[in-house]
């Protein structure tokens, strides 16, 4: 799928029941307090993510993966916010929505953790 881009997210117990309910095609909505959707670059970051801090937050994480348009994400630049690995996108909750109707595919739970 070249014309997609592969993005990761860790999540928890209740954003991974709202991915659910959706049959696994969207992202809810961010909460108010939530200005940016956080989807990461690697798999590794999102696992470490998931599985430190969700797991200490709420006793469950886990990893997803899925497909997003390329010409979509070209619009966002790739930040880097510590160690080599840790890069993500920051897309404005506005911005949600529209991510979402480019998902391709599935949104798939690749790894879960628990306490």
């Amino acid at each position: 799928m070249s014309d997609t881009v592969v993005l990761y997210r860790p999540t928890g117990p209740e954003e991974i029941a709202l991915v659910r309910q959706s049959g696994f095609t969207k992202w809810p909505p961010r909460l108010p307090e939530q200005a940016i959707f956080y989807p990461v670059t690697n798999e590794q970051y999102a696992i470490d993510i998931a599985s430190d801090w969700n797991v200490k937050a709420s006793g469950y994480g886990c990893v997803t993966r899925f497909h997003v348009r390329k010409a979509f994400m070209d619009r966002y630049e790739i930040q880097k916010v510590g160690g080599d690995h840790h890069t993500e996108w920051w897309i404005p909750a506005e911005d949600l929505d529209e991510l979402n109707e480019n998902i391709v595919g599935a949104i798939e739970v690749i790894r879960e953790f628990r306490a």
